[in-house]
């Protein structure tokens, strides 16, 4: 094996980019902002400059790098093809972006996975999961995100369309009436990312009006909720159980299905702690399948560079 690779989480804003060693050593990272105009068309020829930029400052020779792995926001067929259009992009997608970023690359071979997917790759190889064989990762957004990465006996499941792991858009509540961003009713996504919990906080104040709670009256966040609850305000405190039950609930159903070693809960809104952890692994603990019940829950190590090593585990574990 050569002795570089490149990893790259491409993001609606930005795009991380790292230069490793294939044993998994991160040498430098760096970001990219992400060019949404024109329906993205400029997304991957910025991506290639940026690596050809740091091979020519590294000296590097195109023999050196093994490959580049790349994480999108979106769905990803055999390694390559993203079959959608992903709106966060400015609509880009619809294109075979392992072959059309490698030719601007000049061969160097290129990889691509959804983010979500990669960033519990790196996890499971350098992360919270080191070790393991099977991993669950949830990635709960500081938007409106709820994004997943589901590992059986090291391989990331992706499945027929592309959209294996799609946690987010796992069906919690048949009776709601908001739509999801992906145009369902109901998602996991509407009540366990920071938006879901900033909506959730705010129909528990309208449904309880002579309720006491810090929150009302003010423009609050997810944080917010989060800290509300830890300094004993009843009402923050209820929303957060609602919100680590119904998380927990999707958790026990992923565990009857896949039966990992270890979930990780990763993402912004899990920087909460132990006011979102603990109520969440007793919730777990009451909708899980008996042999799934000790399952451990933790949360995720890399951060926002999980992407970054999951994307370049994409080339050196191939």
């Amino acid at each position: 094996m050569k002795e570089y690779a490149f990893g790259i989480d491409l993001g609606g804003t930005t795009a991380k980019v790292g230069l490793f060693t294939t044993s998994g050593k991160l040498l430098e990272k760096w970001e990219v902002s992400t060019d949404t105009s024109n329906n993205g068309a400029h997304i991957l020829e910025n991506l290639a400059a940026a690596v050809q930029q740091k091979m020519q400052e590294k000296g590097l020779s195109a023999d050196k790098v093994e490959g580049v792995g790349l994480g999108v926001p979106g769905p990803v067929l055999d390694s390559s093809i993203v079959p959608i259009v992903c709106a966060n992009l400015g609509g880009w997608g619809n294109r075979n972006v392992s072959i059309e970023l490698s030719e601007l690359l000049g061969g160097i071979r290129v990889l691509v996975g959804n983010d979500a997917n990669v960033a519990a790759l790196g996890e499971i190889w350098m992360g919270a999961a080191q070790g393991c064989r099977s991993a669950v990762m949830v990635t709960l957004g500081t938007g409106v995100g709820v994004g997943g990465g589901v590992i059986v006996n090291g391989k990331v499941i992706d499945g027929a369309h592309g959209a294996g792991g799609e946690i987010g858009h796992i069906t919690v509540n048949p009776h709601e009436t908001a739509v999801c961003g992906c145009g369902k009713r109901g998602c996991l996504e509407q009540y366990s990312s920071a938006t879901g919990v900033v909506r959730c906080m705010k129909k528990l104040l309208d449904a309880n009006p002579d309720t006491a709670c810090t929150l009302r009256g003010k423009d609050f966040e997810a944080k917010d909720v989060f800290d509300a609850a830890r300094a004993g305000d009843a009402l923050a405190a209820r929303e957060v159980d609602e919100m680590a039950s119904t998380l927990g609930m999707a958790l026990a159903n992923i565990a009857a299905t896949t039966d990992p070693e270890m979930f990780m809960i990763g993402g912004g809104v899990a920087r909460a702690g132990e006011v979102l952890f603990n109520p969440l692994v007793r919730h777990y603990k009451e909708y899980a399948f008996q042999s799934c019940k000790e399952t451990p829950i933790k949360a995720a190590s890399l951060g926002n560079d999980a992407g970054i090593y999951g994307a370049v585990r994409l080339i050196v574990g191939a």
